[in-house]
């Protein structure tokens, strides 16, 4: 019975690596967590297999300490491997299917200090067309919030200077219509009617994409990708020990509005969230960021610190 299991788990595993191109390192986990699956199975058969029994092997591993993302792993990988053994006609159905997934605590979004910030902010040079350009990026996702995504994939046509918003399309294709600062207006007109836009530069190509707001250096819509590396760069020679990325800034700009005395659902329609509770997380952050702040500078808490 042993070794029948033991087949069926090597047929499972290849149909992940050749049919769903699971990565080397989600295989191995795979693979150890029927590892400890067949020590707890030994000799019983896998139609032995309900939830009192797969609750009792989740019961052993917390008592091993283990962690609740290591046993909602175990569960997931058990699920699917239940599944696979329902479409081999192995059993007739899966014992496992209703069970509920353990629930993880959600990791608080990572905000970063405004004096962070600010020193961030000041990294690109101004007399470069493509500082400028980068120098736009960050002002925009700081000013307005905005999703990776959405900042590359904005087109002129979506802004309205005059009035100062701009039409972003967010996720589910869904339109709304965010409000940008002055600073941010001033340097989207600089940026898009710098005559170094229309000519060949030594570090970048004129305009190809006439309706993309950002360009790479061939001229061409910036990608994603390409905004998350010069991000790395800039943070790589800042000194910053915060990790500011564009979605930190994302956090950043949602932490601290609250904190300046923004409503929740204000700030729901600025980031474009559907539900209301995805904002509420932020009200946690502002407390999180207050006291590490509090910390850092009363002198009480640096005697405790260092006592």
């Amino acid at each position: 019975m042993l070794k029948e299991t033991k087949s069926l788990i090597e047929s499972f595993l290849e149909e992940l690596k050749l049919k769903k191109r699971y990565s080397p390192h989600t295989l191995r986990n795979y693979q150890l967590d029927l590892n400890k699956f067949i020590d707890k199975l030994q000799e019983a058969p896998l139609s032995s297999i309900d939830k009192k029994w797969v609750r009792q092997f989740l019961f052993e591993l917390t008592q091993e300490k283990k962690a609740k993302t290591t046993l909602h792993r175990h569960l997931s990988t058990l699920k699917s491997f239940f599944k696979y053994l329902v479409k081999q006609n192995k059993l007739s159905f899966n014992p496992l299917s209703t069970m509920s997934s353990i629930k993880l605590p959600k990791p608080l979004p990572k905000a970063v200090s405004e004096n962070e910030l600010k020193h961030f902010l000041s990294l690109p040079d101004l007399s470069c067309y493509l500082g400028v350009r980068d120098k736009v990026i960050m002002e925009l996702f700081y000013s307005s919030g905005l999703r990776l995504a959405e900042l590359s994939g904005l087109d002129i046509n979506d802004l309205d200077l005059e009035n100062r918003l701009i039409k972003v399309l967010g996720k589910g294709q869904k339109k709304r219509l965010v409000p940008i600062t002055a600073t941010v207006c001033s340097y989207l007109n600089e940026y898009l009617n710098d005559p170094r836009r229309f000519l060949d530069g030594p570090t970048h190509k004129k305009a190809v994409d006439e309706k993309a707001v950002f360009l790479n250096k061939w001229g061409k819509r910036l990608s994603m990708r390409s905004i998350d590396r010069f991000f790395k760069e800039y943070l790589q020679s800042s000194g910053l020990a915060a990790k500011i990325t564009p979605h930190a800034l994302r956090h950043s700009i949602a932490t601290h509005l609250l904190e300046n005395g923004m409503d929740l659902k204000s700030i729901q329609t600025l980031l474009g969230h559907t539900n209301l509770g995805t904002t509420t997380i932020y009200t946690q952050v502002s407390i999180k960021l207050k006291k590490e702040v509090y910390d850092k500078a009363h002198p009480r808490a640096q005697e405790e610190k260092e006592g």
